[in-house]
């Protein structure tokens, strides 16, 4: 206990590369984060992660016989949940299937990509921005978090928040400054 508090244990979120100086991999991060529109490494760092330890669980799994309880549950379970996010085609409900994943696949269910391949963003950047400044909703809720995975289920529901001006809510500070403008302008010309 520190100061009567017991202190926050935080799970581990992402794994730095074990050499930093790698120029293929480099390039393919950075290939990554353009092509995704990432903040920074970390967030490619925290996908790897992710996927490392669903696919070391898989590859756990795999050495157990076909039968084995464990196998049977617990194998399921992974594959259920790589299906309802997405990731896995429910035609590839095998867990040899999991190993063939790749970081690509988790990056596209990310929000901010989705936003962008819906047609409700200019680029992926603006994807960003509109997430972040909370014009986005997934079903009622507003999401401003980029990274939210969003599942198989959600995907049709996502929209425009409905405070947000885009989708039918009050117009912006810019707007509402110019339309003041523009009435005073035919209010000066009414008194001419």
């Amino acid at each position: 206990m520190v100061n009567g508090r017991v202190p926050m244990v935080y799970s581990k979120v992402y794994d730095t590369p074990r050499r930093p100086f790698e120029k293929a991999r480099l390039d393919q991060e950075l290939k990554l984060i353009g092509e995704y529109g990432l903040r920074n490494k970390r967030e490619v760092w925290r996908i790897r992660y992710s996927l490392a330890k669903i696919r070391s669980a898989a590859r756990e799994l795999l050495t157990l016989e076909e039968k084995d309880q464990k196998r049977l549950f617990e194998g399921n379970a992974l594959l259920r949940r790589l299906v309802r996010v997405g990731v896995l085609d429910e035609t590839k409900m095998k867990l040899d299937y999991v190993l063939g994943l790749k970081i690509e696949d988790f990056l596209e269910r990310r929000l901010q990509t989705q936003v962008f391949k819906l047609g409700l963003a200019k680029s992926i950047h603006h994807a960003r921005v509109l997430i972040r400044q909370r014009h986005i909703r997934v079903r009622k809720q507003v999401v401003n978090i980029p990274s939210f995975v969003v599942r198989l289920d959600s995907q049709k529901h996502i929209d425009f928040s409905l405070k947000s001006p885009f989708g039918g809510g009050r117009p912006g500070r810019v707007k509402r400054k110019n339309a003041k403008k523009g009435d005073d302008k035919e209010e000066a010309e009414d008194e001419e």
